[in-house]
């Protein structure tokens, strides 16, 4: 198994994700080649708390331009990790 930190690299908070939170909610931002799997148990190991269910989803990258150079930004892969009742990631 790879090490956790390579698979969740970070916690998005956003004001659309803020508003997820009390339901149990959380994104990530994780590796475009980790599995469902693997992210509900770097969550669990990182955090010390129980997930209930992981969505995963590919948020595909834009075409720019710099100059004259057609150039593309980076595939990201997102997770919304549902945390089982009573759970709660504490956020500073």
């Amino acid at each position: 198994m790879t090490h956790p930190s390579s698979i969740i690299k970070s916690l998005i908070r956003t004001e659309k994700s803020t508003l997820t939170e009390p339901a149990g909610k959380y994104l990530f931002l994780v590796s475009t080649a980790a599995n469902k799997i693997q992210i509900k148990k770097a969550v669990e190991e990182v955090y010390k708390v129980k997930v209930q269910d992981v969505n995963t989803f590919v948020s595909l990258g834009k075409m720019k331009r710099v100059r004259h150079q057609l150039g593309r930004t980076p595939d990201l892969k997102k997770a919304i990790v549902t945390l089982k009742k009573g759970q709660k990631i504490e956020t500073a």
